[in-house]
């Protein structure tokens, strides 16, 4: 109860101390709202935020499963081959330092106004480096006693993978996976920015803050970052559903 009051005390202080400094202090609402205009426009907006919410999702979550695939596929084959391995990591980097508004308006341009491709283009590629990078460095870090058993056992190549490897990488692979679910999100939304369709997350906080609708447009910042919650959450909930025995919280 400790560990979950402490939080929720210091987050309603926040809250509060928020709503005093713009009441009492007379700020401008295009600088900062107040979270009591914030909180009535999630009551106003909650069906437009839901949908929003949902199409973000949607394409975070399709560029979170083909941007992990892929990470783990490339750590496995690097984990194998040692030159593959010195070539990948600073193609990996290079991914990795791509900028996300960079990136979008290129990827845009590829495809039809209408296309999500470029949004789950961005989250896969964004996904992809910490994924590798965790899961590579889990599948080298094996335990000597249990390479020497597998040898007595004349157990190599994929059967040590499977055996030995990948369980024994399972703690990095999601250290990777609860980085990676929230930089899905944040790549999904701030792909919104730069054209496409207008249905997601962030084309809507920036079409309410261009008509200077500014409390709706964090209405819907807060729903970018429950949706990364939900995101974090459900990574967490796979993790202690995979690895039982392991202390999360």
């Amino acid at each position: 109860m400790k560990r979950i009051l402490a939080p929720v005390i210091l987050g309603i202080a926040a809250l509060l101390a928020w709503e005093l400094t713009v009441s009492l202090g007379h700020i401008a609402p295009f600088i900062l709202p107040a979270p009591s205009a914030i909180g009535h426009e999630l009551v106003v907006q909650r069906a437009n935020i839901l949908s929003a919410a949902a199409a973000s999702g949607l394409n975070a979550l399709i560029g979170l499963l083909w941007g992990t695939a892929a990470g783990l596929l490339a750590a496995m084959a690097a984990s194998r081959f040692r030159l593959l391995s010195d070539v990948s990591l600073p193609v990996a980097a290079v991914l990795n330092a791509l900028p996300i508004i960079a990136l979008a308006p290129i990827l845009n341009n590829m495809f039809e106004s209408t296309s999500s491709v470029p949004r789950r283009l961005v989250a896969g590629i964004i996904v992809f480096f910490p994924v590798f990078v965790n899961t590579l460095r889990g599948l080298r870090e094996v335990d000597p006693t249990h390479r020497e058993l597998m040898t007595s056992y004349a157990a190599r190549g994929w059967t040590f993978t499977r055996l030995v490897r990948l369980p024994g990488a399972l703690p990095f692979v999601f250290t990777g996976l609860r980085q990676a679910s929230s930089l899905a999100v944040i790549a999904a939304v701030v792909a919104e920015y730069f054209g496409g369709l207008q249905n997601g997350l962030g084309s809507r906080i920036t079409s309410a803050a261009a008509f200077t609708a500014y409390p709706r447009a964090w209405a819907f910042v807060v729903g970018a970052c429950l949706l990364g919650l939900v995101f974090y959450l459900t990574t967490l909930l796979l993790e202690r559903l995979a690895m039982p025995w392991k202390t999360i919280f």
